[in-house]
């Protein structure tokens, strides 16, 4: 039975040139992505970010040194609360799982340059003119590093003040699974995620780069689509949260399915070779901020990405029906 899911294989270039980020600053990852735009802004006198987020943003906000408050968001993924910020004041709105794009671009009018949009989960998620953001690549195809940067209307900095990642310090995992399969590169694909942690912003290493100038990225996102639509016609109804129309996105990273049992659905299918993140763990059960410690347990990722078609589609289903019925 083949795997469905978890982290990617090495990408195979094509002769595609459709890639979405040719005028973004190309770095290492994500998170440096973010500490790029900060380095760029004159001054922060504190930063707003959800509390229903990667623990990754804050290393480069605490080495930094800059101030932080959490924020609440509510079961549309949208900001809970009425924010107003100060004149050095900024807030990080997450696009989650690449499904907000129109949300995203409501705020454009409220908070201006002052907005830094999270798109680490939403790589096909437009560019607005004048706006902060940072991407990930990992998260979509199988590059060993890959972050992107857009700094609004400030000044970038020269990108040849800092060296190219080495791409042999987080590949291996990609050439094991396309080579052996998922199971065999786990454990290489966790200390390569974990070699990510704390490094210097750098520049996106040329292998990557390279492999991300030639994929075909309009064929991702027709697949990405039609692999939702399969699920959402089977599942909407059971599903916990109402998600927007396709109408109202670029393209998705996964189905977010919530549940009650989200974490017992979770292993079942895992189990099955259905390989599930959870996003994320680090959300704490305290007092206050329910909402967000059941959306970490609840919400079940399921894999949609350009790997897969309709029949695994129906074999994830099918997987949940069989859960239902116990």
């Amino acid at each position: 039975m083949e795997a469905i899911g978890g982290y990617f294989e090495l990408a195979d270039c094509e002769q595609a040139d459709n890639f979405p980020h040719g005028t973004g600053i190309l770095l290492n990852t994500g998170r440096n992505a973010l500490e790029y735009i900060l380095r760029t802004i004159k001054q922060v006198s504190r930063i707003y970010i959800p509390y229903f987020t990667c623990e990754v943003v804050l290393e480069p906000i605490k080495r930094l040194r800059i101030p932080y408050n959490y924020y609440h968001i509510n079961s549309h993924f949208e900001i809970a609360d009425d924010i107003r910020l100060g004149e050095n004041e900024y807030i990080i709105v997450n696009n989650y799982y690449g499904i907000k794009d129109r949300y995203v671009s409501s705020l454009y009018n409220k908070y201006c340059e002052h907005l830094i949009v999270d798109c680490a989960q939403a790589l096909f998620a437009p560019v607005e003119t004048g706006i902060k953001a940072f991407y990930s690549t990992r998260k979509y195809v199988g590059v060993a590093d890959g972050g992107i940067a857009y700094v609004g209307n400030v000044q970038s900095i020269d990108t040849s003040l800092y060296d190219e990642e080495p791409t042999i310090l987080h590949s291996d995992h990609l050439v094991i699974r396309k080579e052996k399969g998922a199971e065999a590169g786990f454990t290489c694909y966790q200390a390569d995620e974990e070699a990510l942690d704390n490094l210097p912003i750098r520049r996106m290493s040329s292998l990557t780069k390279e492999v991300l100038l030639h994929i075909d990225y309009e064929k991702i996102k027709r697949i990405r689509i039609s692999n939702w639509s399969v699920l959402e016609d089977t599942l909407a109804y059971k599903n916990q949260i109402q998600l927007p129309a396709t109408s109202e996105f670029e393209c998705p990273m996964v189905y977010p399915y919530a549940v009650s049992n989200g974490q017992e659905l979770r292993k079942k299918l895992i189990g099955n070779k259905v390989f599930v993140a959870r996003y994320w763990p680090n959300v704490l059960p305290c007092r206050g901020f329910e909402l967000e410690y059941n959306l970490a347990n609840n919400v079940v990722a399921l894999p949609i990405d350009q790997r897969y078609g309709e029949k695994e589609m129906e074999r994830i289903v099918g997987l949940i029906n069989e859960f239902d019925k116990r």
